[in-house]
């Protein structure tokens, strides 16, 4: 099969590789028929995830059709239509029952294995290992457009900014960063009935997206950015500040923003230290959270989506074939300038 394959920072290629063969009996092979780009991804290639190796397929995202199934498996069949999340879990271990399988103690102590510690999904083929507990069914009348993101950028954007944040009924939010994520936070923030929802990035394109996918308010990036959003809050600040970024000032940006007793949700992968005031934080009673996905959400997303209340198809802008997959990559490493928020790769 063909495959996107890293060979060190800076290095990848589209290449023939062995096809997948079932592992284990709770192992299933998946033909992959949708898939894009996680600003991970990006990471990986820059030499910031060591753990990822030379050789290893790339990719942690897709939508596709079971071919082969296991022994063991019992819930899916050949044919079946499924979503490959982020995070594969085995279902058993102590933070799985704790509903934290980002760090399923089975698969190596982290649940996020796809293009990571096992062959992703930039490929033409998958193997996902258990398959009963990891895959998700796509309904009929969800596309694979739509459900893409959920396999990644939606959950991220509202377990780990929305539901770890706290977001609630007429809570005001400020969403720092409107890419991907950003927009996913935006998006559902919705579903818990904030009652204000401001939009900050540096590019207007992303900022007039905000406004579609939900958001009240936007701030443009600027000298004043604090005082606009103090200025829409009764001077006080939000309840809520989601870091969509991954950088130490839009991470301290975020934490200017929320009033006393409220929190910062930290979405941004940082790849470096970022030096928080401490000595200004506590006293406001701040609550910071921090973490990765876990994708437990998706069956809930996947009942949004299908009721047309999530048009999480608006993520996708900009759409290219398996073998136009290095001008996916260009295109989304300089999405700001390409006016794109994901890209959706398929085979043709």
């Amino acid at each position: 099969m063909k495959a996107l394959v890293y060979h060190g920072p800076g290095k990848k290629q589209w290449e023939d590789v062995p096809d997948p063969t079932i592992e284990d009996p709770t192992d299933v092979i998946v033909r992959v028929d949708t898939t894009t780009i996680c600003g991970t991804d990006l990471h990986i290639l820059s030499g910031d995830v060591p753990a990822v190796t030379e050789g290893r397929i790339l990719g942690h995202e897709a939508v596709g059709v079971v071919t082969e199934i296991g022994s063991a498996v019992t819930g899916f069949k050949t044919g079946d239509r499924v979503l490959v999340p982020a995070v594969t879990k085995c279902g058993r271990c102590d933070y799985c029952q704790a509903q934290m399988p980002s760090h399923c103690q089975t698969v190596g102590g982290i649940g996020w294995i796809f293009g990571h510690l096992i062959d992703g999904t930039q490929a033409e083929f998958v193997r996902v290992p258990f398959a009963d507990t990891s895959l998700y069914l796509v309904p009929d009348g969800v596309t694979n457009d739509q459900a893409i993101f959920l396999a990644d950028s939606l959950p991220t954007g509202y377990e780990v900014g929305v539901l770890a944040g706290g977001v609630r009924p007429g809570s005001t939010v400020a969403v720092v960063g409107s890419g991907a994520v950003g927009l996913s936070a935006i998006l559902t923030t919705s579903l818990w009935g904030a009652s204000r929802t401001i939009a900050i990035d540096s590019n207007k394109f992303r900022l007039e997206k905000a406004y579609e996918f939900g958001a009240t308010d936007v701030v443009e990036v600027g000298p004043n950015t604090v005082a606009d959003v103090l200025a829409l809050t009764d001077g006080l600040g939000v309840d809520v500040a989601i870091e969509a970024v991954g950088y130490p000032e839009t991470l301290l940006t975020a934490a200017s923003l929320v009033r006393p007793g409220g929190t910062i949700a930290n979405v941004g992968v940082h790849g470096t230290p970022v030096e928080l005031p401490m000595q200004d934080m506590w006293i406001q009673n701040l609550t910071l959270t921090m973490g990765l996905v876990d994708t437990v959400s998706i069956p809930t997303l996947l009942k949004m989506v299908a009721s047309g209340r999530l048009p999480a198809e608006k993520m996708g802008t900009h759409h290219f074939t398996f073998d136009q997959i290095d001008e996916a990559y260009d295109v989304f490493s300089h999405a700001a300038d390409n006016q794109a928020l994901k890209v959706v790769i398929s085979p043709s």
